[in-house]
């Protein structure tokens, strides 16, 4: 295939590559209207975006002849928000540019051996923020020839605080350089960035109006607050991706939900900001050879990760907005492979995500999380697949095979088997039984609950409150068991429920040590004893009916903050 806009030596490195044709990204930037020209783009991930800016910027590091000239101080400045996204931008150039001298300025490698590599010459730098304006500082990267800046995903370098850091590198820069700022989104403080060092800068968009990657089917399941953990080993076990990365909000969750995943017989794992390059490096190799299957990391942990055998991301805690759920789900889906992005959502959040996905044109199918029996099924399935392909055996193999049936029937053989490749996958979740959850709330009096002290959360009906996932939260949150709760009604706004007299100052105690300083947990509810002299709910499920007595609530009760 003939690439009639590029240099040769590129045209040559893309064929080898095994490129038929560019992809609509790599076609913009290189068409001649962008020849020379600052450029402010918008891409999404596994775009082919770091291939774009380095065609893009041939003109600058080539000379007439089209080759490279000797190495010094450096043509190009390539920054990225993570070590990770770094090293693959390197990676993906020197491929591109055969012979080019590429230093890596990243934190957490040795910057004594980038100095040497700085100090020997080179074409380009890649680097992260941090460590590139320590170098420049120290006088170990000068910028003085750079004839190309490029930010890489830079609404994200913003969002991670290096504002300070990009604009004194840039500072540091010629101002006839040529700037190619790249961002998957352009909000308003990435405008304000190409305004203050583009100058005339030709914009360019790649992103569809669907928003939402083509490659990626996206779905989510509702589930009790408590169960959450129980989903994340339901959804791998159903799926039984050949590689999946689950998302946590914290690296305390993404170390908690690492072990659990472990002592469960889960080859997994975990990816954060208290991991050092080096465990990273093992980390992520071990899911290239496939000795584990299953990576738990946080967002920042994660930029820049290309695996091409991903195909399921779990999100086990929801993004802040629509563009980092983007970001996540799109280390899936990639280079024309198909991918499943799983967002895994508490049921007091369920209009929340709604209006994220809405706002992001993401059309994702809702059900609930895989039963056990479901998982069991689609195990049946694929151990029949498993067993029943054609295999080459050898001659050892074959005089077992004749020995074992001298001693066991065919069948005993074949359930040996069976069983031994059962054995090796981890058992799944039994998840809270509705119709047990539905005749609890219709229950109004048990045995035992003669004496009791009722109990309001802020949430009811509006807020999908549902008895299947409010039991096990009181049960959690309280420190008691579900035979110790009594009736559970719905209302509009709120939801109550009764707990023995005997236990309510132990169980106050314990959901007052589990909220936040405003008295609500992780999913913004609160739970709190009834004021004097409330009248509760008079029939399940039905619109709130309250009496006002001295010192009582107004009628709803509060709602759950957004």
């Amino acid at each position: 295939m003939d690439f009639p806009n590029l240099p040769p030596a590129l045209a040559s490195a893309l064929a080898t590559r095994g490129y038929t044709a560019l992809t609509p990204v790599q076609s913009e930037v290189t068409a001649e209207v962008a020849h020379g020209r600052d450029l402010l783009v918008s891409a999404q991930t596994g775009s082919g975006k770091t291939v774009a800016f380095g065609l893009a910027m041939a003109e600058q590091l080539l000379g007439e002849d089209g080759n490279l000239p000797v190495a010094g101080p450096p043509l190009a400045l390539v920054i990225a928000p993570t070590r990770e996204l770094a090293l693959q931008v390197a990676k993906e150039l020197t491929w591109l540019y055969e012979g080019a001298r590429i230093a890596t300025c990243v934190g957490g490698m040795d910057a004594s051996r980038e100095r040497r590599a700085l100090n020997h010459g080179a074409h380009i730098v890649v680097g992260t923020p941090g460590r590139l304006r320590d170098h420049a500082e120290r006088g170990a990267l000068n910028l003085s020839q750079i004839r190309a800046a490029v930010l890489d995903e830079a609404d994200e370098m913003l969002d991670m605080g290096f504002r300070d850091d990009l604009q004194a590198l840039l500072d540091q820069t010629p101002t006839e350089r040529r700037t190619l700022l790249f961002s998957a989104t352009l909000p308003r403080p990435i405008v304000a960035l190409a305004k203050a060092y583009q100058r005339d800068a030709l914009r360019i968009s790649t992103v569809s109006e669907q928003r939402g990657h083509g490659d990626i089917t996206y779905r989510a399941v509702t589930v009790s607050p408590s169960e959450i953990e129980h989903a994340v080993i339901n959804l791998l076990r159903f799926y039984e991706a050949e590689t999946a990365i689950l998302f946590c909000a914290t690296r305390d969750n993404v170390r908690h939900l690492h072990a659990g995943l472990v002592e469960r017989g889960f080859a997994a794992v975990a990816l954060s900001g208290e991991h050092s390059q080096n465990e990273r490096n093992h980390a992520l190799q071990a899911l290239r050879d496939r000795r584990a299957r299953v990576c738990v990391a946080t967002d920042v942990a994660a930029r820049g990760i290309d695996l091409p055998t991903l195909s399921l991301v779990i999100h086990v805690e929801m993004p802040r907005d629509a563009e980092v759920l983007q970001h996540r789900s799109g280390r899936t889906g990639r280079a024309g492979k198909k991918g499943t992005a799983v967002l895994i959502v508490p049921y007091p959040r369920r209009r929340r995500v709604e209006m994220m996905l809405r706002g992001a044109r993401i059309a994702a199918e809702w059900g609930e999380v895989p039963s056990a029996e479901a998982i069991r099924a689609k195990d049946r399935e694929r151990l029949l697949e498993r067993l029943l392909a054609p295999v080459e055996v050898d001659d050892d193999d074959q005089a077992l095979a004749a020995e074992l049936l001298k001693q066991r029937t065919p069948e005993e053989i074949a359930a040996a088997l069976v069983a031994a490749q059962r054995a090796a996958l981890p058992a799944p979740e039994e998840l809270a039984d509705r119709s047990e959850m539905t005749e609890r709330q219709q229950k109004g009096h048990r045995d035992g609950f003669d004496d009791v002290v009722w109990f309001h959360m802020n949430v009811g009906r509006r807020q999908n409150a549902d008895p299947r996932w409010v039991l096990p939260l009181l049960c959690r949150r309280g420190h008691v068991t579900k035979a110790e709760i009594g009736a559970i009604r719905i209302g509009a706004t709120e939801t109550q429920f009764q707990v023995p007299r005997a236990l309510a100052a132990r169980f106050a105690a314990a959901v007052k040590a589990s909220a936040n300083a405003d008295g609500e947990d992780e999913s913004g509810v609160r739970i709190e004893p009834m004021p004097s002299g409330a009248v509760p709910i008079r029939n399940a499920g039905g619109p709130p009916q309250r009496r006002h007595g001295g010192g009582g609530a107004p009628r709803g009760g509060p709602r759950p903050r957004r």
